[in-house]
């Protein structure tokens, strides 16, 4: 049991982190605050009076315009579901193996091939090889379109190299000693201790395949396969096109493209952002030894 006591100053301290890190807080949440409350104002009173935490003339019209078709957006939210899962899935076995290969010391060329990983955070080949790779093998209009360019990153590689150099030698050498192979001991020993940059990683690339809408501008044209972020991004473009032609003149209202555009965010970020509270206690952990061990 702890019984020491805190002093008068070290009290004081404590109070003067808890002000500054609430104040902090609030700042990083007043954003979110006003796209929430932005998204259920009237466009008409943003483009008067401009944004404010307490929504003005409260109007859902921003969510009817982005839900005209439901059955459009249902279908959007599962492919983006799919893609997020499947991608964050594959990418994550793919880099885990990849990184788990060039960690281990007994790896002939693990230093070359590491530098040809790294090569490439530096260089670039474009986007036109890019768009040819994907076309000739045949995933252009196709789910696979949305999941293999972005499966593999080499930053990602390394910070799980750097992590897994971090594994004490002797519990792999003690589990090859014992009979495992090499992927029995990434799954029994490896993996387990690599939890931290693991699930730092997964929330990388869940995110990232979840507010992707690139990919399906380049590569699919099948309004059936297009993800959230895009079909939102549509619907957004379609609206302003529209308003750029005075269409209140006709309707006598005036499209709620501003309120339409905080509630895209609400609508796009809303499934995603629940991931973190699950990941968070592996996140600081796993990025900043990830990043500094060499």
């Amino acid at each position: 049991m702890n019984t020491h006591r805190l002093s008068a100053s070290e009290r004081g301290l404590k109070i003067f982190f808890y002000i500054v890190l609430s104040i902090v807080s609030i700042i990083c949440a007043l954003p979110f605050i006003l796209v929430i409350s932005g998204s259920f104002s009237d466009s008409a009173q943003i483009l008067k009076s401009g944004y404010s935490i307490v929504p003005r003339g409260f109007s859902l019209d921003g969510y009817r315009s982005i839900f005209l078709f439901p059955a459009q957006i249902a279908k959007a939210y599962g492919v983006s579901l799919f893609v997020t899962v499947a991608g964050t899935g594959i990418g994550l076995m793919v880099m885990t193996l990849c990184g788990y290969a060039i960690s281990r010391s007994e790896l002939k060329y693990r230093n070359v091939v590491s530098f040809m990983i790294y090569f490439t955070t530096l260089f670039s080949g474009g986007l036109v090889p890019w768009y040819i790779v994907v076309t000739k093998l045949g995933l252009k209009d196709s789910i696979w379109a949305l999941i293999i360019p972005a499966i593999c990153s080499s930053f990602y590689i390394l910070l799980i190299r750097n992590f897994m150099k971090t594994i004490p030698e002797a519990l792999v050498e003690s589990a090859r000693i014992e009979g495992a192979g090499e992927f029995r001991t990434l799954l029994q020993i490896v993996v387990p201790m690599s939890k931290p940059i693991l699930a730092t990683i997964a929330l990388f690339l869940a995110l990232s395949y979840w507010n992707d809408w690139y990919l399906a501008s380049l590569y699919v044209t099948k309004a059936d396969l297009w993800p959230l972020q895009y079909r939102l991004y549509n619907i957004l473009n379609a609206a302003s096109k529209i308003a750029s032609v005075g269409a209140e003149n006709f309707t006598g209202k005036i499209l709620p493209t501003e309120t339409q555009k905080l509630a895209n965010a609400i609508v796009a970020t809303g499934p995603i952002i629940f991931l973190y509270p699950f990941l968070q206690k592996y996140f600081v952990q796993g990025i900043s030894i990830g990043a500094v061990k060499g």
